[in-house]
């Protein structure tokens, strides 16, 4: 038996199990960002997803003010945990669009009664198109969009109250800037 025949496997392992070590010693990032901060929100139109509160579309992101825009369903738990943070971004002025994800109309009602409703308006997105054509990869996240329906700033995961001020500053200067 030839000892290169032996050794090489052996070499390939260790080498193997040294990247497989250098990887999992890596500070992991679990969020992807999105590759759309800076650019227009494409266009879209969805229907209301609650009753009584008219829909959303790219028009009324680009009426000259800055909004945050949530990304959000009834079924998501972190979603709960951030609804008293989006209130109080609502009384600290910010003007809030939601996009609710796969949702049933009656679903969004009981959850908008439980947990408070911050939003101006709120559009089903039944299929996830506009939440893709964001750049979103999940629920919940929120979306600075200065008034001309530029994507400013992207926030992963619940809003906290310790996020509060960062997202009311980041929708300053989106004002600033429109």
């Amino acid at each position: 038996m030839n000892k290169l025949s032996i050794w090489v496997p052996l070499g390939i392992f260790l080498i193997f199990c040294g990247l497989a070590g250098y990887q999992l010693s890596q500070p992991k990032n679990a969020f992807v960002q999105s590759t759309m901060i800076g650019k227009p929100v494409p266009a879209f139109e969805l229907p209301a997803a609650h009753n009584g509160q008219p829909g959303l579309s790219l028009a009324d992101l680009q009426d000259g003010r800055p909004k945050l825009l949530n990304i959000w369903a009834s079924w998501c738990v972190p979603c709960i945990a951030e609804a008293p943070h989006l209130e109080m971004l609502k009384q600290q002025g910010a003007e809030i669009v939601g996009v609710a994800i796969r949702d049933r109309p009656a679903d969004v009602a009981r959850f908008l009664a439980r947990n408070g409703n911050p939003y101006t308006r709120i559009g089903a997105d039944d299929i996830s198109a506009v939440q893709v054509s964001i750049g979103s990869s999940g629920v919940p996240e929120t979306f600075v969009v200065d008034g001309n329906g530029i994507i400013r700033h992207q926030h992963i995961g619940d809003v906290r109250a310790e996020h509060v001020p960062m997202l009311l500053e980041k929708l300053a200067e989106a004002g600033a800037g429109a």
